[in-house]
């Protein structure tokens, strides 16, 4: 599909606002769920330092 300018690229034939919208939508969801694994692994890594700690710990207790 061809548009004349850029305000009909952006209007898409009076269907612009579900378009764009849609577009943004599924941008948030992506960036969300790129910040909740980003947020998975930085916990995941804080727990297993904090369990070497503890287990270097009991390790030298036991000594």
């Amino acid at each position: 599909m061809a548009f004349d300018s850029f305000a009909d690229f952006i209007a898409m034939g009076k269907h612009g606002v579900y378009v764009w919208s849609s577009y943004g939508l599924t941008f948030a969801i992506i960036v969300g769920l790129l910040w909740q694994a980003w947020q998975q692994r930085q916990r995941f890594f804080q727990e297993q330092m904090q369990q070497m700690k503890r287990e270097a710990q009991n390790a030298n207790q036991e000594k």
